[in-house]
């Protein structure tokens, strides 16, 4: 987005933020020490592979820290407490992730622009 950034909409910048915010949030539910983003806070494009690289970071620390199959209790924004596995928790960061990167993708084509690939398995090919 750096290179086009007169042609990406706002949209476009409150999606990736959105990704990078919850992202750091659901990591946050192993770490509650971590002071979390607002879920729709809006990150300068300068800033965001420096979230990316630290929530990557404390995802891999999960997977090695943790028992997958734990249980892990929090909860929500409006205070609801639930449990679930910590690889469901996993689970869902990609999940909401991948939603969102095909909105940016979407919003990428509405406005002139072609978006790049973000299919899993093409990241592995290359």
């Amino acid at each position: 987005m750096n290179e086009n950034k007169g042609k990406a909409s706002e949209k476009c910048m409150s999606l990736l933020s959105h990704i990078l915010n919850v992202h750091q949030i659901w990591n946050g539910k192993f770490q509650p020490e971590l002071a979390p983003y607002g879920s729709w806070e809006i990150h300068q494009i300068q800033g965001c592979h420096e979230i990316n690289s630290k929530n990557f970071e404390g995802s891999i620390l999960i997977i090695d820290k943790y028992d997958l199959n734990r249980m892990i209790q929090y909860s929500n924004s409006k205070g609801h407490i639930f449990n679930n596995t910590a690889r469901d928790i996993l689970f869902q960061i990609i999940n909401h992730s991948t939603y969102h990167r095909a909105q940016i993708a979407t919003e990428f084509r509405q406005n002139g622009l072609e978006p790049i690939l973000t299919d899993y398995i093409y990241y592995k090919m290359t």
